[in-house]
């Protein structure tokens, strides 16, 4: 079996959401920096991360940090987006079957939580709050 974050790393090089579901449980739970209630279950983590995968879809992001575990890890990443340095980290945990279970994304400054917010919203074709 493969380090499921090792897989995390090719799909977001690749930019591939389609992979997402061999990749996540069936009972993910998704903690978004901009949605107040954690988001249960494969289909709604997967429209979350694929349209982080198409907000995020910048040649200047990358990650700059990890930290693993034996079922966890933390992932520092930073991108700009429209003028603004976006930091933020990926804080993943995984099931003995090597399916990411948790997904938590934080993110820093309060300018950059706000861009987000706004981009997310629009790529999940939602107007106004998510």
């Amino acid at each position: 079996m493969n380090n499921p974050i090792d897989k995390w790393h090719e799909l977001v090089k690749l930019g591939d959401a389609a992979a997402l579901d061999g990749l996540l449980a069936d009972e993910i739970v998704f903690h978004s920096p901009v949605v107040h209630t954690p988001q249960v279950g494969k289909e709604i983590a997967k429209k979350y991360l694929a349209a982080a995968f198409i907000v995020f879809a910048n040649p200047s992001f990358r990650y700059i940090r990890e930290i693993r575990g034996a079922h966890d890890a933390v992932l520092e990443f930073q991108v700009e987006i429209e003028h603004v340095l976006v930091n933020g980290v990926d804080i993943i945990k995984w099931n003995e079957e090597g399916k990411i279970s948790d997904f938590k994304v934080m993110l820093r400054p309060l300018k950059a939580v706000n861009l987000i917010h706004q981009l997310m919203a629009r790529a999940l074709g939602m107007d106004g709050e998510l």
